[in-house]
C-alpha cells in the first residue's frame, strides 16, 4: 500500500520552488540512473506500487503517479503555468548528474533497481566531471625512453673517444706531460792550410729561472728567505748581479726567463751544485769565437744566434760545420720536474766537420797588413790582394782592407763579405793579356810582330782611341804593345782577330761566370751580349784593352794564373777538405782544369809579360828580388756614383821560369797616382816577396830571354 506525502499539496518546480499543492506521492528507492534499486528503500514499508514517471517539462499536479514507470518520451505540457525558468539555467554547461528530488532536481528516467517505485525525476543544471586520474604507466614509459636516448648517447661517446679519439687523446696528453731539451752540436772549427784555428765553438750555458716554481721555495732550512728573495740570495755571488735586481727577475708568472747567457762551464758547476734544479736550470749552448781576429775576418764570415752560418766561409761550408742536434726527451710532473720512474729517451749529438781552407794565415796577414798599408799610403778608398797557387788553383790569401772581427757585433761591417768577389770594375789593361793570348794562340801575330803606334788611333768603322798618356809615334813590337800597354797598339793587334774569337776567349778565361769559390755575394760580372752580331762598333775594340765588361778580383787573377799553369784553367778554390768528430780527413775533390791555350802560347806570353817589369816597361816596380816575375798593371774605369773613379792594379806571376803564385792587388780610387805600376806594383812585391819566402821557392835559375820592345 502506498503511503501518502506530507505536506500542504503543493507541488515543486523543477527548479525547486513551490508550484502549488503537492500530490500525494510515494517516495520509492528509485536510483540515481532512474533504474529501481534492490533491497530496502529509505523507510521500511510495504510494497509500493510504482508511480508513472511525470513528464519533464509538464508534470501533472496533485496526481499520484502509479504503475509502470514511463520510458522518456515526449511530456505533454503542464495544464497550470510555470513559473518561467531563470537565464542561468539555460546556458551551456555540462549537465549535472541527477540527484534526489529533495533538493528539488529531476531524477533521471527509469526505475531504480531495488527500489519498489521511482521518484519523480527533477532536472538540474549539470556540474563539471572531475579530471580524468593520470596514466601512470605513460609516464613512466616516456622516462624510460629518455634515459635511453642519454644512455645511448654516453655510449656512442664513449666509443668515439676510446675507439676512434683514444690514440690521438692519448697522444696529446703524453705530449703534454713530455718534454725535449735540445743539446746543440757542437760546430766544427775552420782552420788555414797548417791548421791554424781561424774559427772555433766553445761550450756556454743560459741560466734559465722559473718564477712560478720559485714561489714555492722555502729557504728556512738553508738560513735563506723564502720564494724569489732566497734563490737570489743563492745566484746573486755566482752570477756577480744585486741580489735585489736578481730577484725582482724572479718574480712573475712566467716559467721562463732567462737570467744569464754565455755563462762559462766553471759558473755553471758552481750553480749545478746549490741543488736548486727545480727552480734554476743550466742549458748547454754554444758561444763562435774567431781567435785570429780580423785575420781573414772578411772571408771567414759568422754565425747568429742559432750557430747558422751567416756569411763567408761559415755560410758556404755550414752543412758541413753545422752538424746534428741531439735530444733528451722525458716525462714531467705539472710543476715541471722531471719524473724519475717514467720512459726517457736521449739522442746524442753529432758534432760537426771541422774545415781546412787553403788559406796560408801568415800569409793571409801579410796581404791584409799590405792592402792596409798601402790604402793608408795612397789615400785609396780600399784594397783587395789575392795570392793563389798557379798549380791546383787554391786560394792561399784573400784579403781586404779595414778587414773585420767577427768577434765584434757592434757594427754590421761583419756581415759584408769579401769585396774581391762583390766588387765589379773593368779589368782595364789587365785584360790586354787575354787579346795577346788568342792574337798568339790564333797565329795572327808574334811575340817580334811590328806596329806603328800613335798616341790615337781610328779604326776603319769609324772609332777613335787614345793611349793614356801623349807620345809620340812609336815603333813597338807585339811584345813591346804589351809592355808598354799601349791602347791603340793593342786595338791594331785586334783588328786581325775575328770578333767572335774575342768573345770566346774571354769565356774561356772565365769572364762572367762563377769563380767556384762560392762565397756568399758572389757577382758574376757584367759581359757585352752573348751575340757577337749585337755588338756595336765601338764595344768591339774596347774589349781587346779591358773595357766594354766588368769582373771581380778573383775573375781578373784567374786569367794570369791560367797562363802561369801551361794554359790550363784551374778552378779557384778555398776549401782543402774536412775532417770528421772521429778523426777521417776527407780531401777536397778537385775539378779538372780546363785548357785555354797551348803550353807554348802560354810560356811565350809569361816572356812577353816579364817585359813589363824590366826596364821600359809599366811594372818595374814589381820586380822582386832573385825571382823572375811577370805581370801586367791595369787603370780600369769604374763607375761611382753619378760619374767614374779608378781602380788601379797589378797582377804578376812568379818566378816566371817556374810559376809557383799568382798575386793580385787592387786599389780602388787612390789619391796619389791612378796607375797602378806606380801604386799597386810595390805592393804586389812586397806581398808575393814574402810568399816566396814563407812557402820556401828557391829563386830562379833560368836565365832570362829577353823579347825585344822596339824595331
Amino acid at each position: 500500500m502506498t503511503r501518502p506525502t506530507s505536506g500542504s499539496g503543493r507541488q515543486r518546480t523543477p527548479s525547486g520552488r513551490a508550484a502549488g499543492p503537492r500530490s500525494a506521492q510515494p517516495r520509492t528507492g528509485q536510483s540515481r540512473t532512474g533504474q529501481p534499486r534492490t533491497g530496502q528503500s529509505r523507510a521500511p514499508q510495504a510494497k509500493k506500487p510504482q508511480a508513472k514517471k511525470p513528464q519533464p517539462k509538464k508534470p501533472q499536479a496533485g496526481k499520484p503517479q502509479s504503475g509502470k514507470p514511463q520510458p522518456r518520451t515526449a511530456q505533454p505540457k503542464r495544464a497550470q503555468p510555470q513559473k518561467a525558468q531563470p537565464k542561468k539555467a539555460q546556458t551551456k554547461k555540462p549537465q549535472p548528474r541527477a540527484s534526489s528530488t529533495r533538493l528539488g532536481f529531476q531524477a533521471p528516467d527509469g526505475p531504480r533497481p531495488g527500489r519498489a517505485q521511482p521518484r519523480p525525476a527533477r532536472s538540474r543544471v549539470a556540474r563539471p566531471l572531475p579530471p580524468r586520474p593520470g596514466r601512470p604507466e605513460i609516464r613512466q614509459r616516456w622516462l624510460v625512453g629518455i634515459a635511453a636516448v642519454v644512455v645511448m648517447i654516453f655510449l656512442v661517446r664513449l666509443v668515439h673517444v676510446q675507439l676512434i679519439e683514444g690514440p690521438s687523446l692519448a697522444a696529446e696528453a703524453e705530449a703534454a706531460r713530455t718534454a725535449t731539451a735540445v743539446t746543440p752540436a757542437h760546430r766544427g772549427d775552420i782552420t788555414d792550410a797548417n791548421g791554424v784555428v781561424l774559427a772555433t765553438s766553445v761550450d756556454r750555458y743560459t741560466v734559465i729561472g722559473d718564477p712560478v716554481a720559485i714561489k714555492e721555495f722555502r729557504g728556512s732550512s738553508r738560513g735563506l728567505e723564502d720564494g724569489a728573495l732566497g734563490i737570489a740570495q743563492l745566484l746573486a755571488p755566482i752570477l756577480d748581479v744585486p741580489k735585489n735586481e736578481l730577484a725582482a727577475q724572479l718574480v712573475g708568472k712566467s716559467r721562463y726567463k732567462v737570467l744569464a747567457k754565455n755563462v762559462v762551464p766553471e759558473v755553471q758547476r758552481a750553480i749545478a751544485e746549490l741543488e736548486i734544479r727545480a727552480y734554476v736550470r743550466t742549458d748547454l749552448t754554444s758561444r763562435r769565437t774567431y781567435p785570429s781576429g780580423t785575420v781573414a775576418g772578411s772571408l771567414v764570415g759568422f754565425v747568429n744566434d742559432e750557430q747558422t752560418g751567416q756569411g763567408g766561409i761559415e755560410a758556404a761550408y755550414d752543412d758541413l760545420l753545422s752538424g746534428t742536434a741531439g735530444s733528451d726527451t722525458y716525462e714531467r710532473s705539472l710543476d715541471g720536474l722531471r719524473i724519475p720512474a717514467a720512459g726517457q729517451e736521449s739522442v746524442p749529438a753529432v758534432p760537426g766537420d771541422d774545415v781546412q781552407l787553403s788559406l796560408v794565415h801568415d800569409i793571409q796577414w801579410k796581404a791584409q797588413d799590405a792592402v792596409d798599408e798601402a790604402a793608408r799610403s795612397t789615400g785609396a778608398e780600399y784594397g783587395m790582394a789575392i795570392v793563389q797557387d798557379v798549380r791546383t788553383g787554391e786560394i792561399v790569401a784573400l784579403a781586404d782592407s779595414a778587414a773585420v772581427n767577427p768577434n765584434d757585433r757592434s757594427t754590421s761591417a761583419v756581415a759584408g763579405g769579401s769585396r774581391a768577389v762583390k766588387d765589379v770594375f773593368d779589368p782595364g789593361s789587365t785584360g790586354k793579356v787575354i787579346t795577346m793570348a788568342a792574337a798568339l794562340e790564333g797565329g795572327h801575330w808574334k811575340p817580334n810582330s811590328r806596329f806603328t803606334v800613335p798616341y790615337s788611333y781610328t779604326t776603319p768603322n769609324g772609332q777613335t782611341f787614345h793611349d793614356s798618356h801623349q807620345h809620340p809615334v812609336q815603333r813597338l813590337t807585339l811584345t813591346g804593345v804589351l809592355a808598354q800597354s799601349s791602347n791603340t797598339g793593342t786595338v791594331q793587334v785586334g783588328e786581325k782577330i775575328p770578333i767572335q774569337e774575342r768573345q770566346d776567349y774571354l769565356e774561356k778565361f772565365g769572364f762572367g761566370q762563377p769563380t767556384g769559390l762560392g762565397l756568399p755575394g758572389e757577382s758574376v760580372g757584367l759581359m757585352p751580349p752573348a751575340d757577337v752580331a749585337d755588338w756595336d762598333g765601338r764595344t768591339q775594340y774596347t774589349v781587346l784593352f779591358g773595357q766594354g765588361l766588368s769582373v771581380n778580383a778573383m775573375q781578373a787573377t784567374s786569367v794570369f794564373s791560367t797562363v802561369a799553369n801551361g794554359g790550363v784553367r784551374m778552378t779557384p778554390t778555398l776549401f782543402e777538405g774536412s775532417t770528421s768528430p772521429d778523426g777521417e780527413t776527407t780531401p777536397a775533390e778537385r775539378v779538372p782544369g780546363q785548357r785555354v791555350i797551348s803550353e807554348e802560347t802560354a810560356d811565350t806570353l809569361l816572356e812577353m809579360m816579364e817585359a813589363v817589369t824590366e826596364d821600359g816597361g809599366t811594372g818595374t816596380s814589381a820586380a822582386v828580388p832573385g825571382y823572375r816575375v811577370a805581370g801586367k798593371t791595369g787603370t780600369a774605369q769604374m763607375p761611382a756614383g753619378n760619374g767614374w773613379t779608378f781602380m788601379a792594379s797589378f797582377i804578376g806571376v812568379a818566378p816566371a821560369d817556374d810559376p809557383r803564385y799568382t798575386v793580385a792587388v787592387f786599389l780602388k780610387s787612390p789619391r796619389s797616382s791612378i796607375f797602378g805600376g806606380e801604386v799597386a806594383a810595390p805592393v804586389f812585391s812586397d806581398i808575393m816577396g814574402f810568399t816566396l819566402q814563407k812557402m820556401d821557392v828557391p829563386p830562379s835559375t833560368k836565365e832570362h830571354r829577353r823579347l825585344k820592345t822596339e824595331w
